[in-house]
């Protein structure tokens, strides 16, 4: 569920609710109970939960492995192409 960004127009009482996305905005400042409240265009953020997420968006060794076995076959083709060949 999104958390969505608050700021009431007559106390300047920030504050954040868990909503669904069909659910209409909070109209009413919980701190000062006007009608002014306002929904905020906030920054998105997600969380990656589980195994397998870095912070540097690449996985584990198990890719490396792959990749070199890649480039190596992508070496050999280089070496037949005509652009490579420089006699």
């Amino acid at each position: 569920m999104p958390t969505y960004e608050y700021a009431c127009d007559a106390c300047g009482h920030d504050f954040e609710r868990e909503q669904r996305m069909s659910d209409d905005p909070i109209k009413k400042c919980p701190k000062c109970g006007k009608m002014k409240a306002r929904r905020m265009i906030g920054a998105a953020s997600f969380i990656l939960k589980g195994g397998g997420w870095y912070a540097d968006g690449y996985s584990g060794s198990g890719k490396k492995a792959a990749s070199s076995g890649a480039s190596s076959e992508q070496a050999a083709a280089c070496a037949t192409c005509p652009a490579a060949k420089k006699d």
